[in-house]
């Protein structure tokens, strides 16, 4: 499981120099892609990691009615509701360097090459 607390992600949304943000790929739009990708991969392991602790905490009663709210519920929940929004995290990977990608149309360019 990853500590997404030791992230260096912002909590609130930033403003982005887009030149810095398409420097490695030369083209923001594949960068916002990657971002995007990476945002989405982020945001299922979150939802994840989530609900695999919230269900050791889970109370199966046959009344509906009744909801027991225990602590540790709420303190889990109150952890993920604090951390960065997946986006920034991945925005904050990218501009680190810590994302790996690749680009299939331009593997089958070196292909051809030879």
């Amino acid at each position: 499981m990853t500590d997404y607390k030791k992230s260096k992600a912002p909590t609130n949304t930033t403003s982005r120099d887009i030149m810095e943000l398409c420097k490695d790929t030369g083209n923001i739009y594949e960068s916002v892609a990657i971002l995007s990708k990476r945002a989405n991969q982020l945001s299922a392991e979150i939802k994840h990691d989530l609900s695999t602790k919230l269900q050791e905490f889970a109370s199966y009663s046959e009344s509906i009615e009744e909801v027991y709210e225990n602590r540790e519920q709420v303190e889990i929940s109150t952890y993920y509701e604090k951390l960065p929004k997946p986006s920034l995290m991945a925005t904050q990977e990218f501009l680190d360097g810590e994302i790996y990608w690749r680009n299939p149309a331009d593997d089958k360019n070196e292909g051809t090459e030879k």
